[in-house]
């Protein structure tokens, strides 16, 4: 029930297939080749950069497209709309809130802590312990990306158009004023959602129906309308169109294109190695390629993002609130929920792995805390889950921890069968991952804007 129908022929180097031989346990009936004799029949071959090369392209590991050029008054408004928490029903949260510049355009956090929460970071609290039930994630590169969100509800159809939650009341004016693809529509969602931004109470936004998605988009826009500097910048950012006719599509959009021109990093040493520069990665870094690019690892995490844009189930421990799903009402049934299929129960979408290191916790519920912790989550993940101990989640969340690990492990991706890491592999791993991160995406203060046209008060740029 796992998507993984497509075949693959990766390269068939003797080494290769040495390396991918240590990734799997043998079967019981085979008999057992010590992992020490396998190393050393390895070693003599040399890593080379030709062979590394050679090895992404049949793996279909590229580089990443260039970026579309964004106009600049598009990118001012959608700055000001992100870091503006004049689009939250109460005033009290932006996008960046969750999307920290310094933390990776994530938060920190395993679990997210939404409307009515305090601080930011590590330090956001609710003083009712209220989380958001996904891990907030990343916000790099999202441009390359088919499907958005953990459960890929916002997404890139074949037809041209982009698919939502939303359905018809995305109408075809509205698709028409998406320039990023998915990337477009991203921020139409979190405004309606009452956890995340809208509110539970108090404001005009969290008075209309959950179901009138419309009317909360207009209300945003009627709000935005107030604020002369808002009106000009929309006016910039589209000179056909009057801001009367404009509606949420055109803010959003705006958001969209921001993280495209502002996040999208290409520059991280493997690029440089891909570009032709034999130098630009470590020895280390190169083995660890090597490894990667030979193990099942790449066969998910593949493509320009490292990610297949799919959805798998690798056995990720399910704590905090849910989605509402299973008999307890607190289980969050991943794929299944946008698409209705069984099979696509407790799947979610690969992680990308472009600055991988600055964008931890991992899982959708956040619950690796490492990118080391996150490679070995797949060496016997079905034991990992099993035996996962809830003591190093921030306290509230230590009793949350679901008893539906059985569940979960009926459905867990059938390539993960058999794995086993060595820590000798874990280390080579652990070392090319690094190799992922675009210096430029370290430190991101910069786009924090000194104030937004609402007035209201921000996020520090620095914590």
């Amino acid at each position: 029930g796992v998507n993984m129908r497509r075949t693959h022929t990766p390269l068939l180097l003797g080494a290769a297939a040495l390396v991918a031989g240590c990734y799997d346990q043998p079967a019981p009936t085979s008999p057992a080749i010590p992992r020490a004799s396998l190393a050393a029949v390895a070693a003599p071959l040399l890593t080379t950069p030709e062979m590394v090369r050679q090895l992404a392209a049949s793996r279909g590991v590229v580089a990443l497209p260039p970026k579309p050029v964004v106009r600049q008054p598009l990118t001012n408004l959608g700055q000001a709309l992100l870091f503006d928490p004049i689009l939250s029903g109460n005033r009290n949260i932006s996008c960046a809130t969750c999307h920290l510049p310094s933390v990776g355009m994530g938060d920190g956090l395993a679990l997210s802590v939404g409307e009515g929460g305090n601080g930011f970071g590590l330090d956001r609290r609710h003083p009712a312990g209220v989380f958001i039930p996904r891990n907030a994630p990343p916000l790099f590169n999202i441009g390359a990306m088919k499907h958005l969100f953990w459960d890929g509800r916002v997404q890139a159809g074949a037809d041209g158009r982009v698919h939502t939650p939303a359905g018809a009341s995305v109408t075809p004016a509205m698709q028409r004023v998406f320039e990023f693809g998915p990337a477009s529509a991203l921020g139409l969602f979190p405004v309606t959602n009452r956890a995340e931004m809208r509110g539970m109470s108090g404001n005009e936004l969290a008075e209309i129906p959950d179901a009138d998605v419309t009317a909360i988009w207009a209300a945003v826009m009627k709000r935005l309308g107030k604020i002369p500097q808002y009106r000009a910048m929309f006016q910039a950012a589209y000179p056909r169109t009057r801001f009367e006719d404009m509606t949420f599509a055109h803010a959003s959009n705006a958001i969209g294109a921001f993280m495209v021109d502002k996040l999208t990093f290409a520059n991280s040493p493997w690029d440089r190695f891909l570009a032709g520069n034999d130098r630009a990665l470590t020895t280390p870094q190169l083995e660890g390629a090597r490894t990667f690019l030979t193990l099942k690892c790449s066969l998910c995490h593949t493509g320009a993002t490292f990610s297949d844009d799919q959805f798998h189930n690798v056995a990720v421990a399910q704590i905090g609130p849910g989605q509402g799903d299973g008999v307890s009402l607190l289980d969050d049934f991943g794929r299944m929920r946008v698409t209705g299929l069984a099979s696509d129960k407790y799947l979610f979408r690969t992680t990308p792995l472009r600055n991988v290191e600055l964008t931890g916790p991992f899982g959708h519920t956040g619950v690796i805390g490492s990118v080391r912790g996150f490679i070995e989550h797949y060496s016997e993940s079905d034991k990992k889950l099993m035996d996962f101990d809830p003591s190093s989640l921030e306290p509230s969340l230590r009793g949350t921890l679901l008893a539906n690990a059985a569940d979960i492990l009926a459905q867990r991706d059938t390539l993960l069968q058999g794995v086993v890491l060595t820590p000798a592999l874990v280390e080579q791993l652990t070392v090319y991952m690094l190799a992922l991160t675009d210096d430029a995406a370290r430190n991101l203060s910069h786009l924090v804007p000194q104030r937004v046209p609402s007035g209201l008060p921000m996020m520090p740029a620095r914590r």
